[in-house]
């Protein structure tokens, strides 16, 4: 098979192979930076140590909290099927997020860095039966080493953005060799099929976004009857899943607007946790005051800001608020899910950059189920319509709901599409029990 590839997947091996004896040092820069577990980087070369249950295993595979989230209902379905689940990703907040809301038999691993020995370390030890690839997270070691293990591989919930199209286009033949190995990709949109096609893959389906079926999450009720009591009587904006950059335009938004609602009070759940004391020095450097959830701070009546820097408790905050601001969307990230906070029936407020949901965002906002802010005086204007005015916000939500049900139903388009290897695992499994 290496005599098949193109030359640039041929060099990637040997050099991800040459490069084994730099995987201390970069283990050690990463636990440093917070970016891996102490007790668990053997993981990242492919060791475990927990055990491969008996009987069919699915590996499903996602770069971070995002894709982990929206295979969340797949899992649960295959579950019902009595079906074992390998869950991998590479991030530390993802990890702490299967901990904190998937069933305690899902197994998770952290994915093995992408070297030919911790690669087939790793399908050694679990050899799954089935790999289920979430996206677009393509590890070429990690494809081919199971592609020559004839794993069956399906890519779900497949996106390929318009930033990564032509990047890829200019080395189809790499992108190809790659995308060939999977038996069938279900593509999220019709887009996303057409480029997924014209980069190699041989069988492509559109299934929709798995993440427009992702459930409402959860919330710990004493939690929010203790934040519902403490901000009793206060109009309150949450911003979800702030990126750098956009806290201070959210800042001056607040001033804005505390000038029209004075016991405004905005909660700033920034996407990564770990920047809440940062995001907190910056709200008192405006001479605003600051009470920070993972200090173990409550909201008091002098709080203009509420950092809510903990992991999983966006559920909290929605539930909280009926207005959202959704981040990564007022700087160049390319905007963050919507669906979760519409399911918990928030009105939605959004800036210009939102191609990472374009087909979403655009069905939102033709229905009158978002609004666009594409500077900071649009902003303070769409939320302070929403903040005086309840019945507009109602519509903004009944309009969102409405979006949200036209464009579900991928969940069982992708199970549908999963039939021959699931009837395959089945039998599989039937065949043991006898």
């Amino acid at each position: 098979m290496a005599n098949a590839l193109p030359m640039t997947l041929r060099v990637y091996r040997r050099l991800s192979s040459a490069a084994v004896p730099l995987a201390p040092a970069l283990i050690k820069r990463r636990l440093k930076q917070g970016k891996e577990d102490p007790e668990r980087v053997g993981e990242r070369r492919g060791m475990s140590a927990d055990v491969r249950p008996h009987g069919p295993l699915v590996w499903i595979h996602g770069a971070s909290v995002g894709e982990v989230l929206a295979a969340a209902a797949l899992i649960e379905k295959l579950r019902a099927l009595n079906i074992r689940i390998l869950l991998t990703s590479g991030t530390v907040t993802s990890a702490a997020i299967v901990a904190k809301r998937f069933p305690a038999d899902i197994i998770h691993q952290y994915v093995p860095y992408d070297s030919p020995r911790y690669v087939a370390r790793f399908l050694d030890h679990w050899r799954p039966s089935l790999a289920l690839f979430i996206e677009s997270d393509l590890w070429p070691n990690l494809i081919l080493s199971s592609a020559a293990r004839r794993l069956p591989m399906v890519l779900i919930n497949g996106r390929m953005s318009h930033r990564s199209f032509p990047r890829w286009r200019r080395v189809s033949g790499t992108i190809s060799a790659l995308l060939s190995r999977f038996e069938v990709c279900l593509a999220q949109s019709r887009v996303d099929a057409e480029r997924f096609s014209a980069l190699g893959s041989r069988n492509v389906l559109v299934t929709g976004n798995l993440k427009l079926d992702v459930p409402a999450p959860p919330a710990d009720f004493t939690k929010l009857e203790r934040l519902m009591s403490v901000t009793r009587g206060r109009p309150i904006i949450v911003a979800a899943s702030t990126h750098p950059g956009e806290e201070e335009i959210l800042l001056e938004a607040h001033r804005t607007l505390a000038g029209f609602f004075p016991s405004l009070l905005t909660v700033i759940v920034p996407r990564h946790p770990g920047r809440g004391e940062a995001v907190a020095r910056v709200i008192e450097g405006s001479r605003l005051h600051a009470s920070v959830r993972s200090r173990e701070e409550l909201p008091t009546a002098t709080t203009d800001i509420y950092v809510a820097d903990t992991m999983g408790e966006l559920g909290l905050f929605y539930r909280l608020s009926p207005i959202v601001f959704v981040g990564g969307s007022l700087v160049q990230h390319g905007g963050q899910n919507p669906i979760e906070a519409i399911k918990l029936g928030a009105s939605l407020v959004h800036g210009p950059h939102v191609f990472n949901f374009a087909d979403v965002y655009e069905a939102l906002d033709s229905a009158g189920g978002a609004r666009t802010a594409a500077t900071g005086e649009a902003l303070v204007k769409q939320l302070g319509q929403l903040l005086a005015d309840p019945a507009a916000r109602d519509l903004v939500v009944a309009a969102a709901e409405r979006v949200v049900s036209q464009l579900g139903g991928a969940l069982d388009r992708t199970l549908a599409a999963l039939e021959p290897y699931l009837l395959q695992l089945r039998l599989e499994m039937g065949a043991a029990d006898a």
